[in-house]
């Protein structure tokens, strides 16, 4: 047995599975608590990867500002999940989530305004370079987790790298430690409570396959792509429920982001969709381009060929919603090596994609008509919003699409302090869970996204202040 806690029995002893933002936080506020935390990383290198290093930095819910009144941001949870996140998690986030950020910044963490829209208020300093492909190194994702853990040192804690934990240790009807595997050697750590932190599992074809595509290797990762579900199956073994399963976060990419790093994490195609049609090699469209970028990802990998659609728009699209949101399509994507094909007729575009020309102009013709008569909604499938625009404008264009993912939204099922709860509802004892391994938040039938970062900060600055306070009352 690893005694990590040498001659310090007297304050509790916790345990945190994984180093991204939602175990650090729950790590440095739990030590600046009283407690004597070890932060079990799977990754072994200084700066090990995972999403929190790669993240475009912005705290928001639902696209509003965390500052905005507590009721109007968990309105807009229960609008965007379509009532699916549940209502404990919803009033816990909504109420607590400015106060996690302020905390943060408390710790030294830089924050800046990006802009003028409510979800630019927060966002993490440095900002992410504007540039194609993957920019992490010193950016704010990656000097978060560097002020966090040096906090955590100087609190008396450490991040214990190349720890893989393999077990939850039980006794007395309560979670009591782990057992981790680290150089070939396994170890087992005692403690008062553990956190289960590590992600979700975009990382494991295996539960992608069972939960989300039937071809998860056509998926493209989008983020660290290090996170294989390891709290979710120790948190079932150890009697858990699992909610919400099915969906991931994620965005459309060029095809060709396949072989190409300069075309993720963007840009991506989602705002161009939006305003066009997604097809198949029949020239049918497959989902409702009006429900947004995270819902089409996601009804992207459940088809059979995830990467069987192809992206269909004109000029007047190309000149105006491909020019919008961070690095826009237009004209970062030809510039970083993406495929557009163009050509003058539909019949040409459709031969050249390998589409049948006939079902793509009659799919084009009665989608034109529909936008023209008002009667968009009575599409098959139907078409919602008002991001829809005519396809009449010759250069017709197109995109293959494909599928990228980032993280998966289900998990762990936990009450807003974080609790991991049994499928009768009750906790188990001295454990808790927070960030992308757990559920009940984000997705329901149309992929709700809420907002990755400020739930795994919220919950992780409630659950430590919750689990440190109870564990005391205990003791």
């Amino acid at each position: 047995m690893t005694d990590l806690y040498p001659g310090r029995r007297s304050s509790l002893r916790i345990a945190v599975m994984g180093g991204g933002i939602a175990g650090m936080v729950f790590a440095v506020r739990a030590a600046e608590l009283g407690g004597h935390v070890t932060v079990l990383e799977q990754g072994s290198e200084e700066l090990y990867r995972c999403n929190t290093r790669y993240t475009g930095g912005a705290f928001h819910l639902c696209f509003h500002d965390i500052d905005e009144p507590a009721d109007e941001l968990a309105a807009a949870i229960k609008a965007v999940t379509a009532g699916f996140a549940t209502d404990d998690l919803v009033g816990a986030i909504a109420a607590d989530a400015r106060h996690a950020i302020r905390w943060l910044q408390e710790k030294g963490i830089r924050m800046m305004k990006a802009g003028p829209d409510a979800w630019r208020q927060h966002f993490l300093a440095p900002p992410s370079l504007m540039q194609p492909g993957l920019h992490w190194q010193g950016r704010g994702g990656d000097m978060m987790l560097r002020t966090l853990q040096h906090r955590l040192e100087t609190q008396g804690g450490n991040v214990l790298r190349g720890a893989q934990v393999v077990r939850l240790l039980t006794g007395r009807d309560r979670c009591t430690g782990v057992e981790y595997q680290r150089e070939g050697q396994l170890h087992t750590l005692d403690a008062d409570l553990v956190m289960l932190a590590d992600g979700g599992f975009q990382a494991n074809l295996d539960m992608l396959r069972k939960y989300v595509s039937p071809a998860p290797e056509k998926l493209k990762q989008r983020g660290a792509g290090v996170s294989r579900g390891d709290a979710i199956r120790l948190a079932e073994e150890a009697g858990a429920a699992l909610v919400g399963m099915q969906n991931i976060y994620g965005h459309l990419l060029c095809h060709d982001a396949l072989h190409n790093d300069k075309l993720w994490p963007y840009p991506i195609m989602d705002l161009l969709a939006g305003a066009g049609i997604v097809v198949d090699r029949n020239g049918q469209r497959v989902m409702d381009e009006g429900l947004g970028g995270v819902y089409m990802t996601n009804a992207l990998a459940r088809l059979d060929d995830p990467q069987g659609t192809v992206l269909i728009f004109d000029r007047a699209i190309w000149e105006g919603p491909a020019t919008e949101f961070i690095l826009p399509a237009n004209p970062h994507l030809p510039l970083s090596g993406g495929t557009v094909e163009s050509a003058g007729s539909l019949q040409e575009l459709a031969a050249r994609m390998g589409i049948d020309a006939g079902g793509l102009a009659q799919t084009v013709a009665t989608y034109n008509q529909a936008l023209a008569s008002g009667g968009a909604a009575g599409l098959q499938p139907s078409r919602s919003g008002a991001t829809a625009r005519p396809i009449s404008h010759a250069p017709y264009h197109a995109v293959r699409l494909l599928p990228g993912i980032t993280f998966t939204m289900g998990g762990i099922a936990i009450d807003g302090h974080g609790r991991v709860l049994r499928p009768d509802g009750q906790p188990i004892a001295g454990l808790y869970a927070s960030g992308c391994c757990t559920g009940g938040f984000e997705g329901g039938e149309r992929a709700g996204y809420v907002g990755g970062l400020t739930k795994s900060a919220t919950i992780s600055w409630r659950a430590a202040a919750h689990a440190m306070g109870q564990e005391r009352q205990a003791a």
